[in-house]
């Protein structure tokens, strides 16, 4: 029987390794590793151990989930052949996926795993803040923590908060839940000399810090109980936050003595304020400005509340009503969440939205109805894909890509023809239905049509401002150059683009 044999690297020095790992490392031939970016691996190198890193995996994916189902089939394909070891930062059992998806397949295909365990970061984050964890503490991935597993009566030890943007998310689902002013506690480097960094800040400068990185843990204390009257304990009062704020200063801008502008909009003048706001909001979380995105979720959120004024002022609803409407919408589709509902996947979720959405809108056996749901002001691309998805739920699709790719051949010949007859009508529809068939290839290869096209726009917009900037350098007129000139500026623009990455 083959074998795997998992190694706990430790917290990141060479001294906190485990004799037992110790002995173990150096009798292997080679020791494949999760990755090298951890501390002690430059050591074990210094002291002639080989090894291979997975890090080439965490490159070509673009998120965990994927990198570690790849580790674990390399392993396993590995394993297969001959017995192999593996090294983890830390303890095999925390926080490790690809140590649990080993333990999972490896069973299954009669592959013999051992742990041999290592110090975890837990164990120096508990002597660096003086707590018992029997007393109460909860663990959480940082990655995947919700609110609702949030428990502040209890300290709160978050892992994987690898950078800026894991700590931005957690912060914010921490304020759901705690004030922004409540005090943290960040480590980095634990028990790694010369690299274990301990501050205290308040919450809401959690994603401002430099110093987050891969070695980086957040301490939450127990939320901060105030004796009342020697026997009974009330909680800490902090801030609730409500919209009532907000439909308050509107209720004043449309007041008689509010603002003319206010005033004078109807749901239709601000139509178009709704769409360029929510517009907004993508650009921020394509830029991955969390800052940004706070401040135009706010802008969209004001609209929502202008025109539920409008429609309070005229008696048809309110922004309680608002609320109350997409909170039981929402409860009465998650049967599987709120209910005793059973799903396996989130296909079997979309197809019972669907489903409750048709009883919801009272749709009879024998009645009229269609199974293509989609708002028509919805831009084209996202349009084309809504439809294709929808009308593939009840069968009608290719059933591989082949098809979809001869049809993309044909669409492309009938518009080569019609180009030739020069018949403007017919180039229109042609050119449509060959747009229509690349979106159904984006749909099977798992491509977001609209979100892959803005991202080339935006490609092509730092690529040009590159060229406007050297020809500004140099003095020179953008307009007045010729095809070969500018070609050049362009290929310049893209080496200097991909040399930023």
């Amino acid at each position: 029987m083959k074998k795997i044999t998992v190694v706990g690297l430790g917290p990141g020095d060479l001294g906190l390794l485990t004799l037992e790992v110790w002995n173990r490392l150096t009798r292997a031939e080679k020791v494949y590793l999760r990755t090298a970016n951890h501390p002690v691996v430059e050591q074990l190198s210094q002291q002639g151990i080989k090894w291979e890193s997975f890090d080439w995996i965490y490159e070509k994916e673009d998120n965990f989930e994927l990198v570690y189902a790849k580790i674990t089939t390399e392993l396993l394909g590995l394993a297969d052949k001959r017995d192999i070891f593996y090294g983890v930062p830390g303890h095999p059992l925390v926080a490790e996926t690809t140590v649990k998806l080993i333990l999972e397949q490896g069973e299954k295909l009669g592959l013999e795993v051992e742990l041999v365990p290592g110090m975890s970061f837990l164990d120096v984050c508990y002597n660096i803040l003086k707590i018992d964890p029997a007393e109460g503490l909860v663990i959480h991935d940082a990655l995947v923590t919700t609110a609702n597993q949030l428990v502040t009566n209890k300290g709160q030890l978050f892992c994987q908060v690898y950078n800026g943007m894991v700590a931005s998310e957690l912060k914010l689902t921490l304020m759901d839940k705690l004030p922004d002013d409540f005090l943290v506690w960040v480590i980095t480097g634990a028990g790694i000399p010369g690299m274990e960094q301990v501050q205290q800040v308040p919450l809401y400068q959690l994603d401002r810090l430099k110093e987050i990185n891969h070695l980086t843990s957040i301490y939450v204390p127990p939320e901060i109980k105030e004796q009342t009257d020697g026997s009974q304990e009330e909680e800490k009062t902090r801030l609730e936050y409500t919209l009532e704020p907000i439909v308050n200063v509107m209720e004043e801008l449309r007041s008689e003595t509010g603002c003319p502008w206010d005033r004078e909009q109807t749901h239709s003048s601000l139509k178009k304020y709704l769409i360029e706001e929510a517009y907004e909001v993508i650009e921020a979380i394509e830029e991955k400005n969390m800052y940004n995105l706070c401040d135009e979720l706010g802008d969209l959120l004001l609209q929502i509340v202008f025109h539920a004024q409008i429609a309070k002022e005229k008696k048809h609803f309110n922004i309680n009503d608002v609320v109350e409407a997409i909170t039981t919408k929402m409860v009465r589709r998650h049967p599987h969440v709120f209910g005793q509902g059973m799903v396996q996947s989130s296909d079997e979720v979309l197809k019972n939205w669907e489903q409750i959405k048709k009883e919801e809108q009272g749709e009879q056996e024998g009645e009229k109805k269609t199974f293509l749901r989609v708002p028509a002001g919805l831009p084209g691309l996202m349009k084309s894909q809504k439809l294709q998805q929808q009308a593939a739920r009840v069968g009608f699709d290719w059933p591989d890509m082949t098809g979809v790719m001869a049809k993309i051949k044909e669409e492309w010949q009938e518009l080569a023809e019609a180009i030739d007859s020069g018949d403007e009508e017919q180039i229109n529809e042609e050119f449509g239905d060959v747009l229509f068939a690349l979106v159904n290839l984006a749909r099977f290869l798992k491509i977001d049509a609209e979100e892959v096209l803005q991202q080339t726009c935006t490609k092509f917009t730092l690529r040009f401002r590159m060229m406007e900037q050297e020809v500004g350098e140099k003095k020179l007129d953008l307009g007045e150059l010729n095809l070969v000139e500018l070609e050049n500026l362009w290929e310049n623009a893209k080496k200097c683009l991909k040399m930023r990455k």
